[in-house]
């Protein structure tokens, strides 16, 4: 097999793995279960939770944090998938720095992901080890939903394959170089917007802030309810805190939340209206596709959000309302993607 097919392989395999990832890491913290390993990389000192619970020195080195194994298993199911992915990346850095004089793929977004895996491995051994801290939460998201962005994009970057994005070429028939530079600069900044709101979703989350609003379209049955801003965006505690459950007062959380729905507004029209205007050029066709990919992704996870709500936060809906925002960031970039110029 050539290597440009191993990279191929990999690349594809490295997408759909961190999304699976991504969406177990909620799972997880959903389920609080990611305390079920207070230690890390293994769980009680051993490598799977059925060898910690044969060990009674192994529960006893943590006697404050009894051995739950249905939330080990499933802390451990998520470190699993996050090396074996570690793995996978590792693996294409090495394929293109071999492959560095004549590149099959970009050696500086393929050393960057190499990068990045370790920080995400020393940031999911502190959210074990500084009990859960909603600075570190939110990190760990964030730096997962890049790496599963970054994935992505070399995918696409990837010189053939049935996923290779349309080029500018074939993009723009007749309208001009001036709307696809518009319709870049629109798309960039939507793709702002919800990297922005995808970080309030990790600080709602990781505060247990969801239920501060538990009803749609008002607040506590109020349009604007008795909020505490001071409070809500504090970054750092200090140490030994336990934040399972969060630490918060109702009021903060209340201010987190509605950011967050605030958010979701000025994201939503900013990719509405990136969507729209490229629909709406003719000269755009290549870069249809796409932008309907967004619409759709945008209306699902619009859908999800209220539903949560409206539902009383069932753990699917939670959970797949952090896989549809994996799939808006993947749509986002794919449109992104569609309309760079050669």
């Amino acid at each position: 097999m050539s290597v440009a097919r191993w990279i191929r392989r990999l690349a594809i395999a490295g997408v759909l793995l961190c999304f699976t990832v991504v969406v177990l890491g909620a799972y997880v913290r959903l389920t609080a279960a990611g305390l079920g390993c207070p230690d890390w990389p293994g769980c009680y000192g051993k490598l799977t939770p059925s060898a910690a619970a044969a060990s009674a020195d192994a529960q006893a080195a943590y006697a404050d944090r009894p051995l739950e194994t249905g939330k080990a298993w499933r802390e451990m199911a998520h470190r699993y998938a996050a090396g074996t992915l570690a793995l996978v990346i590792v693996a294409i850095g090495v394929l293109a720095f071999v492959t560095r004089r004549r590149p099959l793929v970009s050696l500086p977004l393929a050393l960057s992901l190499v990068a990045i895996v370790i920080v995400q491995a020393i940031l999911g051994m502190l959210t074990v080890t500084w009990q859960l801290k909603p600075l570190i939460v939110t990190l760990h998201l964030l730096f997962g939903m890049t790496t599963l962005a970054l994935l992505f994009w070399l995918m696409l970057s990837l010189p053939s394959g049935p996923w290779r994005a349309s080029h500018a070429g074939r993009a723009v028939s007749g309208g001009g170089a001036a709307p696809l530079a518009v319709a870049w600069q629109l798309t960039f900044i939507a793709l702002i917007a919800l990297c922005v709101q995808i970080a309030l979703g990790g600080w709602t989350s990781s505060n247990y802030a969801a239920l501060g609003c538990p009803d749609f379209p008002t607040c506590q049955h109020l349009l604007w309810p008795r909020t505490d801003f001071r409070h809500a965006f504090v970054l750092w505690h200090g140490l030994n805190i336990n934040y399972e459950g969060g630490v918060l007062d109702n009021p903060a959380r209340v201010a987190i939340h509605l950011t967050h729905r605030l958010g979701a507004l000025v994201t939503a029209l900013a990719l509405t209206v990136a969507a729209l205007f490229v629909l709406r050029r003719r000269g755009l066709s290549g870069a249809r596709f796409n932008a309907w990919a967004v619409l759709a992704a945008l209306a699902l996870q619009l859908g999800v959000g209220i539903g949560m709500v409206l539902k009383s936060f069932p753990l699917w809906l939670a959970s797949l309302h952090t896989a549809a925002a994996a799939l808006l960031l993947l749509a986002t970039l794919a449109l992104l993607r569609s309309l760079r110029t050669r």
